[in-house]
């Protein structure tokens, strides 16, 4: 079974965070520097929700504000959704789609341990199927030369 701390082993476990007081043109330059989709928003060391790129387009360009004035607290998502790193990749897609999320913190005994986001699970299936086609190409050929 594909889990998700497999994604992490290729990807790297890197977990971003910002203030939650910090300005969103603050977050945007971090996501930017880091080219990252998403930042993990805390308040004194503790994990209180998430900041994408899908907020500050929804919720400052579309709303008029100011990113420059407006703290990160103020448009980030506060359902703070997460996966556990022995959590299948199937599982991981589904929750990222019934809940239309793009990013997933991933969680161990509490801790964040890691980010996937749609991209890297999408393309670790593809780079599997992509294995297991050619293992199946060489059993075939191996099966061909057996006659």
């Amino acid at each position: 079974m594909l889990k998700v701390e497999d994604i992490l082993a290729k990807k790297g476990n890197n977990v971003y965070t910002i203030d939650a007081d910090e300005t969103v043109y603050d977050a945007l330059e971090d996501l930017i520097e880091k080219n990252i989709g998403a930042l993990i928003v805390t308040d004194h060391g503790r994990h209180i929700g998430i900041f994408s790129e899908r907020d500050y387009a929804r919720k400052i360009i579309l709303k008029g504000k100011s990113s420059k004035e407006t703290r990160v607290r103020e448009v980030m998502s506060d359902q703070l959704i997460t996966t556990s790193p022995q959590s299948q990749v199937e599982e991981c897609m589904e929750v990222m789609t019934k809940n239309h999320l793009r990013h997933l913190p991933v969680e161990d005994n509490f801790k964040l341990i890691g980010m996937v986001s749609i991209g890297d699970v999408v393309k670790y299936l593809i780079e599997v199927h992509e294995m297991i086609i050619e293992d199946l190409g060489h059993q075939i050929r191996d099966c061909k030369t057996d006659f």
